[in-house]
């Protein structure tokens, strides 16, 4: 799991599917990618990291599952 994509959306006090949509890819994608059962592509994690206001890269770190 990501906890820290987790701590960052809830931070926020955004849902999934708000993260989701604002990102403009599925719901259940998004759960995917927030319990690290999928990487995303570079394209995705930029989406994702514009909406939550982080570094896309810190998906592809070592302990990005962390």
């Amino acid at each position: 799991m990501r906890i820290w994509l987790k701590n960052i959306r809830k931070g926020l006090h955004m849902t999934q599917r708000t993260v989701a949509d604002l990102a403009g890819i599925r719901r259940p994608y998004y759960t995917f990618i927030e319990n690290g059962n999928r990487r995303p592509s570079p394209q995705v994690a930029q989406k994702i990291a514009q909406v939550l206001d982080f570094d896309w890269t810190r998906f592809f770190t070592d302990n990005s599952n962390e």
